[in-house]
């Protein structure tokens, strides 16, 4: 289980692009990462698209926006151009990252369980150190969180 104050898990997944990213690539930088669980889903297009709508404000505070899920890098390419996303989005097909912050987990949908991913979101300091943990995410309010927990 991850906690508040400790070393971020490094991983290094592929962008929509193809292009290797590794969370270590943004050391001296703030990350919200997020995962969520599919491309050009309801929940998960309103909560991308609320992350592009104050990435302004997220650069203004010295933050990069990453998002992953276990979607292809070809449909985050598609995901991206629909909904004109401007962070990055990392393809995770094997929960390598997903795992790694236990965000994989049993889940109940229309009365089935399964196991899927959590919407969370972690909030990392400029030493990849975990400041925050979100776990269980609203779609609708959860750019706007992080953003009242950089301003802080």
């Amino acid at each position: 289980m991850l906690e508040i104050g400790t070393k971020a898990p490094d991983f290094t997944l592929q962008d929509k692009d193809g292009n290797s990213v590794s969370l270590s690539d943004f050391l001296g930088k703030k990350v919200v990462l997020y995962f969520y669980s599919k491309d050009n889903t309801a929940g998960c297009t309103r909560q991308a698209c609320a992350f592009a709508a104050n990435y302004d404000a997220f650069l203004a505070k010295g933050a990069v926006v990453i998002g992953i899920s276990r979607d292809s890098a070809a449909s985050h390419r598609k995901f991206a151009e629909k909904n004109s996303l401007p962070f990055l989005l990392l393809s995770d097909p094997e929960c390598i990252a997903i795992q790694a912050y236990g965000v994989w987990q049993e889940k109940r949908m229309c009365g089935k369980v399964c196991m899927g991913v959590v919407r969370s979101t972690f909030l990392i300091d400029e030493n990849g150190l975990i400041e925050q943990i979100m776990p269980n995410v609203k779609p609708d309010s959860n750019a706007a969180e992080v953003l009242e927990l950089l301003n802080r």
